[in-house]
Order: structure tokens, then sequence, then C-alpha cells
């Protein structure tokens, strides 16, 4: 099974998820985010990897009131364990293949 990467544009992104400008620009600062294209702003190109986390870093901010460094450290986190999962997973593949 494969993921289907795909990107979108700044000002996509920034509407069809009806998130302020200002937001993205903030959180892309802290590196929770980080464009795959693009040298300022409008020209930011962003792929379904970094949306979801930016999406979860705003969701973050949010319902729990914690400032951005507070969020990239949990975003940070989050990403370490979802790698640490898939290399888990990985593992038991492999050894499965041995028994």
């Amino acid at each position: 099974m494969s993921n289907v990467i795909w990107n979108i544009s700044f000002d996509e992104l920034c509407q069809s998820a009806h998130i302020d400008e200002e937001l993205v620009i903030e959180v892309v600062e802290y590196g929770i985010a980080e464009p795959v294209a693009g040298q300022s702003s409008q020209d930011w190109l962003f792929d379904s990897t970094n949306v979801h986390w930016l999406k979860k870093a705003i969701r973050l901010s949010r319902e729990m009131e914690i400032d951005w460094v507070a969020v990239a450290m949990v975003i940070e986190l989050l990403k370490q364990k979802e790698a640490l999962e898939r290399e888990n997973k990985q593992l038991h593949q492999q050894l499965a293949r041995f028994l």
C-alpha cells in the first residue's frame, strides 16, 4: 500500500481549509510545516504530509490554547512516534518472514 502525495498551493490551502494566511506563515516559521517549493509565501507549495501537520498544529493551538513553541514540540514528538511505529511495523514484517 502506498500513500498518495499531492501538492497544494499556499492560496488553495488557505481557502480550502479556511486558514488565515498569517497563521500558515507563523506555522512555517516555527518549522511545524515546510513548503516543498517556492521562495515567497505566495509561491509556496505544500505536500499532503505537511498539510496534515499544519492542520494538526492549528487544531492543537486552538483547542489546547498553547503557544507555538509548545505546539512545535508536540508535533515533533508526534512525528517521531509515527516514524517509530512505521519502523516497528516494518521490523515485525521482516521478523514474520523468519518465523
